[in-house]
This record gives structure tokens, sequence and C-alpha cells, in this order.
């Protein structure tokens, strides 16, 4: 496997990791997953992504990596590649908040960024979640689905309210969970109106 081959596969894994989990993997997890003697050398391959502007690396935090969009040139060979998703309105990393019905604009991106295929984009609100470095102003990508797996990252409706929490489900019932421990968790009454909008599959930071 080539180096540019080995950063593909690399990018994939991310991606997947924080479909399924809500979070990146640690770099202990890269090398034990891609045979990696050293956890340094994950270390390495993450840095040269980063140089390339694929992903943001963020100090002090185990898992702290992040994919970012980037705008390459518009040319033609890029265009499949490419898919333009609407901004629907905002997203509370806090207490949950309205979003708007109709899209504010859209934006261009790289789809082999995003695992999960996104459907949309909403606008972070608040600092419930930056542990798993989503931060106040991001625009995260969303796929749409009624289902989802303990763990993961949601986008979810509570009444006529939307927020984006990592979901927890066990014997107690559905409980929406921060990444900032300045914030409760939202416990889920069971007969509350209450429905998954969609999970996380991405964000994008725009400059």
């Amino acid at each position: 496997m080539s180096l540019t081959d080995l950063r593909r596969a690399l990018l994939a894994y991310l991606r997947e990791r924080i479909a399924a989990d809500g979070m990146p993997p640690s770099q202990q997890e890269i090398a034990a997953h891609f045979g990696f003697r050293q956890n340094r050398s994950a270390g390495y391959h993450l840095q040269a992504l980063q140089a390339q502007g694929l992903i943001e690396l963020l100090p002090g935090r185990a898992r702290g990596i992040r994919l970012i969009d980037v705008e390459p040139t518009r040319s033609a060979d890029r265009d499949d590649a490419r898919l333009e998703l609407p901004i629907l309105g905002r997203v509370a990393a806090g207490p949950p908040i309205g979003a708007d019905a109709e899209a504010e604009t859209h934006v261009l991106i790289d789809r082999l960024l995003f695992s999960p295929r996104p459907d949309y984009l909403l606008r972070v609100k608040g600092d419930s979640m930056r542990e798993d470095g989503i931060f106040d102003g991001d625009l995260v990508a969303v796929h749409r689905t009624r289902d989802a797996r303990n763990g993961q990252t949601v986008v979810a409706r509570i009444a006529d309210e939307i927020t984006i929490k990592r979901l927890r489900i066990d014997a107690d019932g559905i409980a929406l969970l921060p990444r900032n421990p300045d914030y409760a968790p939202i416990l889920i009454a069971a007969d509350a109106d209450f429905a998954i909008e969609g999970i996380y599959c991405g964000l994008v930071r725009r400059g």
C-alpha cells in the first residue's frame, strides 16, 4: 500500500469511526487498526493529512482529530466529488433551540470527506459538544435517518426544538449527553415528543 493509498484509507477509517461512534479514534486505536508498531507512526500520518488541509489536530486531546472541508479548485474533474448541501438552520450545542425551516444558503463540500453521505448542514449554537471538537459557529453535516445506535452523536428533536448530543440508550431510558461538564444530560421522558432527525457525520469549519 503506497503512502497515498494509506492516507486515503486513514481518512476513510476516521470517517467510519466518527459516523459509528460519534468521535474520532485515538492514535493508539489507529496504530492497532493499521498494524503500526508504534503510536507515533499514526501521529506521523495524521500530521501529513493535516499538512494537506484534510484534518485538524487539536493539541492536548487524546481524540483531537477533526475532519475539515476545504475549498479545492473547482475544475471539471472535481465536480463529481462535490455535494451542494443546504444550511437548514441552527442546532443547539447547549439547551435545545429552534431550527429554521428555510435554507439559509448552500455550501459545496467534498463528499469523500464524510461518511455516511450527508443530506444537509446545521449551524451550531453553543459549546456543549466542545470535547468532541464541535464548537459554536461550526456547520455540522447530518445524515437524515430515524435510526441511531447507543453512543452515536445525533441531531434530535424534542417537541419543536433541535439539539445535537451524544445518544445514550440503556435500561433507564434515553438520554442526550453533552460533551462539556458545564451542561447536564437531557433525560427524555417516556411520553415526550421526541425523534432522532439524523446522525452527525462530520463538520465544516469555514474561515
